[in-house]
């Protein structure tokens, strides 16, 4: 008997572990297809709950993991880009899109899974594009899936020979709160509740349980889910522990509320799905959540309420470092690709107000904002190392090749950002040599260096806008400024020399007027390196 006990347990965790690894595989496969629509549907989300419900049902449906989803809502919150209105909204949603790996694995289909796994193989092997290779992903984890429900279900058919099995199906049938426990521990343990729900298809298909059994632990498994966002929350901001635990609250508050309802759901999916206890489950799984977004989607402000009283406070200030990136995200690569060029144009946008900042000190004679720019510096420099470190974790994933590309580029782009904010640190120097030694300049010179600052400019936003919107067209409109900034520089220091030997400027006047236009150039040079990678990328 302990030989049997062994192999069964083998079955059941290799059957398990392919399950596992085809729902993987297939909600890689349809991110990854998906790619920038996924990208886009995430940040259109609105305070509208209704919204935020269908986006969260939809990108769960996707990624084939509530977890995840709600996992990426917790990075997204600490972030400071969801509040906690859309939060709850698209968790709500989450818990409806996970209920779609159910009816999927409902069908009994199994007997067929090696033909998806050897056309998914072969889509893989012989496809030429990226886009092709990923519809083989979505078919061959689609087998993989089926393979390991199928081997589930043949190694739990002798179960029905222990009597301890036997013993636990009675015990859990007639107590609701151990079955609701039992699906507790056993989603906490492999965190997904998709697995349990497929363990509970795969015995139920072979005749080791009924619906009083499977019922109670599906409700079980919705609280169970919760632990993987509660994990995720640790060493976050008070806002997104407070998304996590309306997470746990809302499958809590409603288990309580179907607790009564259980035996009427189980009459209504007999009725639905009548000799098809597999479809039974996965209809019992979509009802509840989707009652329960129903009942809860009106009380939001309520729920944010509670966790407002259990989690006292605000956040006091903004963080210094990034902002948009979070390790969280990296479970769903293409969205963290994303948040990658959000963060690196963030960078982009405090460089070039500390090269506005550096000018006004250069013009004013102000050290006040001679100190701001040293103080954005140091935030630059941060967010530089943050960017690079991330990228480097993110390059590690797989990606489709457009975002191997882009996070590519951006070691460069970054690069350039903070070398630009170099240069403006270097004009905040010359500005405190300017007011130390009490510098002066012709009303020519103090033009040229504002004509030579708006080009460097314009050059510095075409940077930035290119990159952002991946606009080929207006990186290349750059070229054109920055010859613009290089004659400018050449006939501006042949000014400078002509006005030396008039007398109407001093050698170290003219040390600091060239230094100044050489930062412009140098900035201009960065720009460009910036405009064509977006170029190159195209």
């Amino acid at each position: 008997m302990e030989v049997k006990i062994f192999e069964l347990l083998l079955g059941l965790a290799g059957g398990l572990g392919l399950f596992l690894y085809g729902m993987k595989l297939m909600g890689e496969g349809l991110e990854n297809a998906a790619g920038d629509k996924l990208k886009n549907i995430l940040e259109r989300v609105t305070s509208n709950p209704i919204s935020a419900v269908l986006v969260g049902t939809l990108v769960t449906a996707v990624i084939q993991s509530s977890s995840a989803t709600t996992v990426m809502v917790v990075g997204f919150v600490n972030a400071g880009l969801m509040n906690l209105v859309q939060a709850a909204g698209i968790i709500i949603g989450a818990n409806i899109g996970t209920t779609i790996t159910a009816q999927l694995v409902a069908f009994k289909l199994d007997e067929v899974a090696p033909l998806f796994v050897a056309i998914g193989t072969a889509i893989i092997f012989f496809a030429k594009s990226q886009k092709r290779k990923e519809i083989g992903n979505i078919v061959l984890g689609f087998g993989i899936l089926f393979m390991g429900m199928g081997i589930m279900g043949t190694t739990m058919k002798p179960l029905s020979s222990l009597p301890q099995f036997h013993n636990a199906v009675i015990a859990i049938g007639n107590n609701w709160a151990l079955g609701i426990l039992t699906g507790l521990i056993m989603t906490g343990i492999v965190q997904s509740s998709s697995a349990t729900t497929g363990i509970m298809v795969a015995m139920a298909g072979s005749g080791q349980i009924g619906l009083n059994v499977a019922i109670p632990v599906i409700f079980g498994c919705n609280i169970g889910t919760c632990v993987t966002a509660l994990l995720a929350s640790i060493g976050t901001s008070k806002t997104a522990h407070k998304a996590a635990l309306i997470h746990l609250i809302f499958n809590i508050f409603g288990t309580i509320i179907f607790i009564p309802l259980i035996q009427p759901l189980i009459y209504f999916v007999q009725i639905l799905s009548p000799d098809n206890i597999k479809r039974q489950i996965a209809n019992a799984h979509t009802i509840f959540n989707m009652i329960n977004a129903i009942i809860m989607l009106p009380l939001i402000k309520y729920l944010i309420k509670i966790v407002n009283v259990l989690i006292k406070g605000e956040d006091e200030k903004e963080k210094l470092g990034a902002m948009y990136i979070d390790s969280r995200l990296l479970e769903t690569p293409i969205i963290a690709a994303g948040q990658v060029v959000k963060e690196t144009v963030r960078m982009a946008q405090k460089a070039k107000a500390n090269l506005l900042i550096s000018m006004e000190a250069f013009e004013t004679n102000d050290e006040t904002l001679v100190n701001k720019v040293y103080e954005n510096e140091s935030i630059i420099n941060l967010l530089n190392e943050e960017i690079t470190n991330y990228l480097v974790r993110l390059s590690k994933r797989e990606l489709p090749d457009k975002e191997y590309g882009i996070i590519a580029s951006t070691y460069h782009i970054v690069n350039d950002i903070e070398r630009i904010g170099d240069h403006a640190e270097n004009l905040a120097d010359l500005t405190l040599e300017k007011i130390s030694k009490k510098l002066d300049y012709t009303e020519e010179a103090k033009n040229e260096i504002k004509v030579m600052f708006n080009y460097t400019i314009n050059a510095l936003d075409i940077a930035i806008e290119s990159y952002e919107s991946n606009d080929v067209a207006k990186a290349e409109s750059i070229f054109a400024v920055e010859r613009r900034i290089d004659a400018c520089e050449d006939e501006y220091k042949d000014n400078h020399i002509k006005r030396l030997n008039e007398g109407l400027c001093n050698a170290y006047n003219g040390a600091v007027f060239m230094d100044i236009l050489s930062n412009f150039e140098r900035i201009g040079d960065h720009s460009t390196n910036i405009a064509e990678a977006v170029i190159k990328n195209s």
